[in-house]
Order: C-alpha cells, then structure tokens, then sequence
C-alpha cells in the first residue's frame, strides 16, 4: 500500500502545556488507522491540526498528502482536499431535513437558486450508500443518534472524501448502532475509502483497524500492525504507561442494611401526556453496594434516574423513595440532595457543568451554603474545598483556577463527581459514569466508586456497558421499556442472560 497521509515531528502547544510533542503517523491509502490514547493524551489535537482547526503556522512539523505538502489555512482548505472530519458532538441542524443538512454550504443550485430535484436525488444516492432508507426530506430531529450519525457519514461522502477521520464515533450509540456503523467503515474501505478513527472501545479497534497508533502524553508510543494480532492488553499497556491486568480494581464488598427503598414509581413523559415512561419500578440499594441497572438505550434507564432524582424528568410521578426506612420527599432538586440522593448525569458537557467556568466554581455549585456565610461566597473556603476534592480525586490540573472546558474528559467527569459528592450524600446515582473516558481514566473512577461503596454509601450505576456493569456491580437489574424486568446477583449475571431478560420480556 502506498502512504497517503504522513505527519511528522508534529508539535502543538498552548499556554504552559505542550500538547504534541513530535508526533509522527503514516497512513496508508485504503486502511482503517485507529488512533489509541488517554483521555488528553493529544488524539483530537492531532487531527485539529491535520484538519486544519489549528491552522498552519500554529504548529511545527510537516504533513504531506498524496505525496504533496499541505498546509491548510482553515478546515475549508482540508475539505477541499477530501479531508472529512466527523466530531464526537454531531455538526447537525435538528430542524433541517437530512437533504438540506447534506448539502449545507455545499448547495446543489443553478443560477442561484436551488435545485431540489437534484438535491433529494443526490441525497438519496447517499443515504443508500450508509444503509438510511429515510426520505431525503425528514427532518434530523425525528431520527436517532444512530442514524444522525449516518447522515454524517453520508454528508462527508458527498464532498468527494479521500481521507475520513471519525472521532469517537459509537460513544453515543447502542450495540445493535454502533456495529452498523463499523460495518459500514469497513464497506467503505472497499470502496477506496480510507479511514482515521479515534476510539475507546478496543473492541471495536480490533474489529476493524489495519494499524493502531497509540499516543500518551502528546507523545508517538507504537505502531501496531492487525496483520501480527492486535492484543487489547498490549494496547491498554501502551496507553497507560502501565500493566492493566485487571480492567476493573478488586473489591470485597459486605453490603448491610438496606440504604434507599423506591416502591411503585411511575412516570410519563412530559410532553405526551398519554406515554407513560416509567411503569411501577421497585428496586433496593443496600449501605455499601453497588446496583447495576442495565438495559439498551431507550428503555428508561435514565428516565428512572431523573424522575428520582427531584422529579427532575417526566410528569404526574407516583410512588415512594424512601432513605434508612423512611419516606423522604424528591419533589425538587434542592429536596433530593437535602434527603441525601445526588445524580450524576450522563451529559457532562450539557447538564453536569459549566464548561467555560472554573474547577473550583463548578466543584462548590451543588452546595454553595457549604462555602457562603449569610448568603455571601467564601472565596478561600470555596478553594480549598476545589483543592481537596482535586487531590482526592486526582484530578489532574495544576489549579483550581482553570476553566474546565480545557479539561479532558476524565478529569471533566471528576469534577462532576467532585461537584455531588460535596453534598455528602448517602446514595449516589451515577448515569454513564465512564462514557467517552479512557481505560486508564475509567479504572480511577472504578475506584472513586469503591471507595464509595466501602464508606457504606449506596450507589447506583446505570451503563450501556455491560461488562462494565459485571465486573463492577453486586446486583444487576435489567430494564425493559420503562420497567425493571429481572434483577441478577453479581454471581450469576453474565451478558447473555442480561440480554435474555430484555429480549424476552
């Protein structure tokens, strides 16, 4: 195979942190290159600058192209080499049809006006060849995650694309999506197609990738070649720094009375009235344990947890929480943390916080009276609680200081956990807790929770993982279509049975 992408000696830096320090990566044309690495390790700035986010002059180093040199000025000039890139936050327009959303500055227009035969013909040569067989004119918003992430795909194919990156690209899709979705990568690379992705999921790397490049620290750690086997404990071991012969910390667990007790709970939706979303759930959680709820995405899960958690999702809600054998009142956010229930949510960047403030602002945010004397902030109580709950929970920054936009996304989900555990709560909820982090960045938070449990707090785990879910919990209860269908011990549970329970319900 001929080189069609070379960069080398690619160094990037910012003020005081030096993100790439002479990385180098070939790839070849016609493969699936994945890019391996921490959270923060440097992936996405790496292909920032090969997209041309980070213009030429803002880096040092070379990149040549089809054999050429290219220094692009913008992402319009790496686009106009054939140059895609497809960010983990999809660039869609809800409102807009799949058509329009395709040809979206790239208008398909004769004489200045456009041309909507040939726009939904065209579109449609497309969606076919992603596998949609929605009607060019249906809006994005009335299709999912999974298939937004098609029409993506299938908007890069129509800009004649040579090389397309994908970062993170099933983070936010089911099993049943995201193997659609490498199918299609691979169908893609038959067709000439040559590929970047950026990934968490070894599985997945393994699944599809012809090489493996893995980056730490801004630094070029290996090259791995599939053809010579690809072993997920060799890649992790490069990502890390570090043998990882365990995915998930040992714990020896003793779970005692029982903590939170929620009985008949209902829940509709809150703009259908007629749709109920959650259909009489009963579950326990014991003082030191930690309880799984599994299920495939839309089955309630996170449902369940915000209408918990102060009925903050859903309305006309029924039933009884109760907290050391007595009923407490959720009517509201400030009631649930007051009880002693507090809710990490699987949105991080959108609902868990605010990304262009401070660690130390969005640390104190849920428990502000903690840190305020007669309605005024104690700027030096609100930093040290920031710094303790930094050196607790390893986050890693060199100050308190520092706008959290600027954190990976482990530390980011830290500071979210730093943010609700300083409202010493009893039962903590945690929705997603390790999704788009590192295995190195997960096996921390994998022991933040057991640290959790072994204070004698209950946890609450819900994830799409379920491996995850079994390697981490006590019991398991699985949900189906806004009710809990089967409940396993940690001894018993096992992916095939998980799914059973939701197949057969």
């Amino acid at each position: 195979m001929t080189t069609l992408l070379e960069m080398r000696e690619i160094t990037k830096e910012f003020p005081g942190v030096r993100a790439l320090d002479r990385v180098s990566i070939a790839v070849k044309q016609g493969e699936i290159h994945a890019i391996c690495g921490e959270n923060g390790a440097g992936k996405s700035t790496l292909m920032k600058v090969l997209s041309g986010v980070y213009p030429t002059g803002s880096y040092e180093g070379e990149m040549t192209f089809e054999g050429e040199p290219i220094a692009f000025r913008d992402i319009s000039d790496s686009e106009a080499r054939g140059i895609i890139i497809i960010h983990q936050e999809l660039a869609l327009v809800p409102q807009l049809s799949i058509a329009e959303n395709i040809f979206l500055g790239n208008e398909r227009a004769k004489r200045g006006v456009i041309d909507w035969r040939e726009t939904n013909t065209r579109t449609e040569e497309l969606l076919a060849k992603v596998g949609l067989k929605e009607p060019p004119t249906t809006k994005v918003d009335a299709i999912g995650v999974g298939k937004q992430q098609l029409v993506e795909i299938a908007k890069a194919l129509s800009k004649d694309v040579k090389l397309l990156i994908l970062d993170e690209p099933t983070a936010a899709l089911q099993e049943n999506d995201s193997r659609k979705l490498l199918d299609l990568m691979l169908e893609l690379k038959a067709q000439g197609v040559t590929c970047i992705i950026i990934s968490h999921k070894l599985g997945e790397v393994r699944y599809v990738a012809d090489t493996v490049t893995v980056i730490r620290d801004g630094m070029t750690v290996s090259t791995l070649d599939a053809s010579e086997g690809l072993s997920e404990d060799r890649i992790v071991r490069d990502m890390v720094g570090r043998d990882m012969t365990h995915r998930f910390p040992e714990h020896h667990r003793k779970p005692a009375e029982v903590l939170m007790e929620v009985s008949g709970w209902n829940a509709w939706h809150p703009q259908h009235a007629e749709r109920q979303v959650i259909k009489n759930a009963s579950f326990t959680v014991r003082r030191g344990e930690v309880v799984g709820i599994a299920g495939v995405m839309g089955s309630g899960r996170t449902e369940l947890a915000m209408s918990i958690f102060g009925q903050s999702y859903g309305r006309n809600i029924s039933g009884e929480v109760k907290l050391g054998g007595k009923p407490v009142d959720v009517s509201s956010v400030d009631k649930a943390i007051h009880a002693g229930i507090s809710y990490v949510t699987e949105d991080r960047k959108s609902l868990g916080l605010v990304l262009d403030e401070t660690i130390r602002f969005n640390t104190t945010l849920a428990h502000l009276e903690g840190v305020s004397s007669g309605g005024i902030l104690n700027r030096n109580e609100e930093t040290r609680v920031a710094e303790r709950y930094r050196d607790a929970l390893n986050i890693r920054t060199p100050s308190v200081f520092q706008k959290t936009i600027n954190l990976s996304g482990g530390n980011q989900q830290k500071v979210v956990l730093a943010k609700w555990l300083n409202t010493a709560p009893e039962v903590l909820i945690l929705d997603e807790p390790t999704r788009g982090i590192d295995v190195g960045a997960k096996y921390e938070i994998y022991t933040i929770i057991n640290e959790l449990a072994a204070e004698g707090k209950g946890v609450v785990m819900i994830s799409s993982e379920m491996p995850e879910l079994i390697g981490m919990c006590d019991r398991i209860y699985v949900m189906n279509e806004g009710a809990l269908v089967g409940e396993l011990a940690a001894g018993e549970a096992s992916q095939e049975k998980i799914m059973s329970l939701i197949v057969n319900e």
